[in-house]
């Protein structure tokens, strides 16, 4: 006998997403989190990079009081390149300016403090 899986009305639809390396706890509906994780498996085909960036999108829209969705739909339809410098954005805008994610522009040292190092 074949059974169906059904979500259950009396449960409660969320999904818990921790991440150990920032400490970063937060409980999410279910079905905003399978929206967005789909939405990046679809785009860089890994299940762990999918869920990296499915935590970081729900760290931005929490630090920003952005729904999740909304900024789901901004990213849709961009390009890998495109997506990657929009995430950029807003990731470092709740970051530290000391480590900024997607600058690749070389800095040029002080010309005094250069002469002083070795290499």
């Amino acid at each position: 006998m074949g059974s169906v899986n059904y979500a259950n009305p009396k449960t409660d639809q969320t999904v818990k997403i921790f991440d150990r390396f920032y400490n970063y706890e937060v409980n999410v509906p279910s079905l905003e989190y399978d929206a967005v994780y789909s939405f990046f498996r679809s785009i860089y085909g890994t299940a762990e990079a999918a869920g990296n960036f499915t935590v970081s999108l729900f760290r931005v829209a929490q630090q920003s009081q952005i729904p999740v969705m909304d900024l789901l739909q901004q990213i849709q339809g961009q390009s890998q390149a495109e997506l990657n410098l929009t995430l950029a954005y807003y990731l470092n805008n709740i970051r530290s300016p000391a480590t900024l994610l997607g600058i690749n522009a070389t800095t040029t040292p002080n010309y005094y403090v250069a002469r002083n190092i070795r290499s």
